[in-house]
């Protein structure tokens, strides 16, 4: 079961150092991949937005670190990258869950995005996410806090 807006954020070290900080956690399923750099470039490109609002952004995949080093530089990419190699945090967020691929059934990283406030409270979360205008979506919600 994922969380949902009025719940307390499931911690864990990136979150905990920015205590005193709203905090866009965002999982996505695989570094390096059409969809999944999208929506990174998008969240970079938003970065001066968020960070205007006293925010921080986290992205979090099952990908190692050296994936994540690799992926954060050939983008550019200048926010913390957390390898859930265990799927605890996926778990504790409720977004490993049984996907559906062409009649294949397999356990996957729902796209999802939880924007938590100063408190470490979740005030929205977006399940499912499609990636187009998706940051500029979170950007707005965080504006609204």
């Amino acid at each position: 079961m994922s969380l949902e807006a009025g719940t307390p954020a499931p911690a864990f070290p990136a979150l905990t150092a920015a205590k005193g900080k709203n905090v866009i956690v965002y999982f996505y399923p695989k570094d390096d991949t059409p969809g999944c750099t999208k929506e990174a470039c998008a969240f970079q490109e938003s970065l001066p937005d968020f960070s205007g609002a006293d925010a921080v952004v986290i992205g979090i995949s099952k990908d190692s670190e050296a994936s994540h080093d690799k992926f954060k530089k050939k983008y550019g990419l200048d926010f913390t990258l957390v390898s859930d190699g265990d799927g605890a945090i996926c778990e504790a967020y409720g977004v490993w869950v049984e996907k559906l691929n062409y009649g294949k059934k397999y356990m996957g990283i729902e796209r999802s995005t939880f924007l938590i406030d100063k408190a470490g409270v979740v005030r929205q979360a977006w399940h499912k996410v499609k990636v187009d205008g998706h940051a500029g979506k979170v950007l707005e919600a965080l504006k609204a806090l």
